[in-house]
């Protein structure tokens, strides 16, 4: 959503909540309201009809802008209903996955058997999701934050339980760069916290290395996946072996870090 568009969206917001009608605001700015609706939906107007509607709605400019910010705040997660969108188009979740590492249209289309007008239309729905803002050129700003993760039991997370994991873990992990380990103890609660917050960075620095590798020729690079995890548990077979097993019920999963495209 772009910034015009957020700014319409508020003013629609604030008319609403002072019970101003499209007729009623015409009437106080001196504009039919055939052109008031015109109006808000181009997002065509200069800062002085801005100002104008302003002070019919008792409001400033600043505190558009402010709530204009807001609505823009890069995002942690996403809702439900925007991850439902997400993986209810496999095209859309390709693409979605892809900007989520700053690829460009160019390189989706390079690397995957889609048109370039099939990655920009999935490109305007992410936009219409508030998940990018798409700009000239078909470029976009993510609207989300570095730190961004999936919804733990999300759309999201559902499908890739479903249908990554058992693809991801098929493989022997015995390739240049690779490697699989497991890791079991008995530990404070609250080093546990500690730990996690390792692999948090550990997935930034993993992220921000490609970005940085993004100038390297295709040849040069190989797409890598790191997932991270961790989570209170106890395998099923030993659970059942445990001396209190019928008091022990299997932890819920707790994922703490998706796929990213190399």
């Amino acid at each position: 959503m772009s910034t015009t568009q957020a700014l319409v969206a508020v003013l629609k917001t604030e008319l609403k909540a002072a019970g101003l009608t499209y007729a009623q605001l015409g009437q106080a700015l001196g504009l039919a309201e055939s052109s008031v609706k015109r109006m808000l939906a181009r997002g065509d107007m200069p800062l002085s009809r801005v100002d104008q509607i302003c002070a019919v709605l008792h409001t400033d400019f600043a505190e558009l802008a402010r709530q204009v910010a807001a609505a823009q705040a890069p995002r942690l997660m996403l809702t439900e209903a925007q991850e439902a969108a997400v993986v209810a188009d496999p095209k859309l979740l390709l693409v979605a996955v892809c900007v989520l590492s700053q690829w460009t249209l160019a390189q989706i289309v390079a690397q995957y058997a889609v048109s370039e007008a099939e990655v920009i239309a999935r490109l305007v729905q992410l936009d219409r999701l508030a998940i990018i803002e798409l700009r000239p050129g078909n470029r976009y700003r993510l609207n989300l934050r570095k730190t961004f993760r999936w919804r733990p039991d999300g759309p999201v997370m559902r499908f890739f339980r479903a249908e990554v994991v058992p693809d991801y873990f098929s493989g022997g992990f015995d390739g240049d760069g690779e490697q699989l380990m497991l890791v079991h103890g008995r530990i404070d609660p609250h080093r546990a916290a500690v730990f996690n917050d390792r692999l948090q960075r550990l997935a930034e620095d993993f992220a921000q290395q490609h970005l940085a590798d993004q100038r390297l020729p295709d040849a040069q690079r190989l797409p890598f996946t790191l997932m991270l995890g961790m989570r209170s548990w106890l395998f099923a077979a030993l659970r059942a072996l445990k001396r209190d097993a019928a008091a022990l019920p299997a932890p819920p999963a707790r994922p703490r870090a998706g796929p990213r495209p190399g």
